[in-house]
């Protein structure tokens, strides 16, 4: 293994991730909500923001709709 490397000469090309990256928001959650996860997550050892989105993941896959109703 070198110690050097040049790396001037090498090729750049664009991220094929780069699309499935995250996005980051700012959302206002109810402290029961955010309590739920971070519970879960410590329990499961998966960060809370990964549960949420997670669980967004899920309602969207399957085409969960919420049912809002004023009465």
């Amino acid at each position: 293994m070198k110690a050097e490397y040049d790396l001037s000469k090498m090729k750049s090309r664009p991220n094929p991730y780069a699309a499935k990256l995250k996005k980051p928001v700012t959302m206002r959650l109810g402290e029961d909500v955010l309590d739920y996860f971070k519970e879960m997550a410590d329990k499961t050892g998966v960060p809370y923001q990964t549960l949420i989105n997670l669980y967004l993941r899920d309602c969207m896959a399957n085409k969960r709709e919420i049912d809002i109703r004023w009465d």
